[in-house]
């Protein structure tokens, strides 16, 4: 890891190390079985586990019940019916709300989100709650690391996914993208230009570092989670992974909770989601715990969609 996400995702550790110690028992994935809460999601892995912690930490873990995106499966998020194929990542997420509303199955109220609208429309609203930083990963022994760590420029990265440039900082490099639906795999591409990707590019669940089994892999990565699963907040899955930069930073989105644009004006959504007071915009310690930032339009319901 460089020097820059050295300081930030140190900044954050320390943070969550300073949580962690007056703070209940680390959050679970899935909620027990039997344990059927008021509002039901999935979705997103990028933001799961800092759903899992909102589900926990808001009114004392009877409101928010969020299902990881794995391990593949079926999920119950009902007392009666509504067992479901596990959606794993923002698009199978949103495709699974959309499902819920059109057959009137009343099995989920919202999805992870961790990308932005695709297709315009007003079916469903995405609403702001968190910020991340997303950046590349290398193993620590990787030669694509020089003297100060690893930063990749865009035009490299357009170039790498294209697999028209094979090798950096002189040694061979292997392009890996999260699977097919994730939120990250599409902000990603579209940080770095939409390229036409090539045959050289392989696929993994998203941060999983345990995936880059090669000192040529690269892989986009968020932050947050890679905070979270160091700093002992959840299953540490990072592996041999170090973080770099991406022109000496990192690209910076915004995550969200979709929802049926006809029930904002329910009690159980209106209270838990929309406004900078509803109860997860207010839980900023959770938020932050989890390596994610606040936002300043946090709960705003400007923004809809189709999928």
């Amino acid at each position: 890891m460089n020097v820059k996400s050295l300081a930030f995702a140190g900044a954050v550790v320390g943070a969550a190390a300073l949580g962690l110690s007056v703070m209940a028992p680390v959050a679970s994935a899935d909620p027990a079985a039997g344990d059927y809460r008021v509002l039901a999601g999935v979705g997103s892995d990028t933001t799961q586990d800092v759903l899992n912690g909102l589900g926990d930490s808001v009114d004392g873990g009877t409101l928010i019940a969020s299902y990881d995106a794995t391990p593949a499966g079926n999920i119950k998020t009902r007392a009666n019916g509504c067992t479901i194929a596990r959606p794993n990542g923002s698009s199978q997420g949103v495709t699974a709300l959309n499902n819920d509303i059109d057959t009137s199955a009343g099995c989920l109220d919202f999805a992870r989100s961790s990308r932005g609208v695709v297709t315009a429309g007003d079916d469903l609203t995405w609403i702001p709650f968190a910020s991340d930083k997303l950046t590349m990963a290398v193993r620590a022994d990787s030669p694509l690391n020089d003297a100060d760590g690893l930063d990749v420029s865009t035009a490299q990265l357009k170039a790498i996914y294209e697999c028209t440039q094979t090798s950096l900082n002189g040694s061979p490099v292997t392009p890996l993208l999260p699977q097919s639906g994730s939120g990250t795999r599409s902000f990603f591409l579209a940080q770095i230009g939409n390229p036409t990707l090539g045959t050289c590019v392989g696929t993994m669940q998203e941060h999983d570092g345990r995936a880059l089994t090669s000192t040529a892999h690269i892989a986009p990565y968020s932050v947050a989670k890679y905070v979270s699963q160091t700093g002992g907040l959840v299953e540490d899955v990072h592996g041999d992974t170090v973080l770099g930069t991406i022109d000496g930073g990192e690209y910076s989105r915004t995550v969200y909770n979709v929802v049926e644009t006809d029930r904002l004006g329910e009690a159980g959504i209106a209270d838990t989601f929309v406004g900078a007071g509803s109860k997860v915009c207010a839980d900023t310690f959770t938020i932050e715990l989890y390596g994610f930032g606040t936002v300043t339009n946090c709960g705003s319901t400007a923004l809809t969609g189709e999928n």
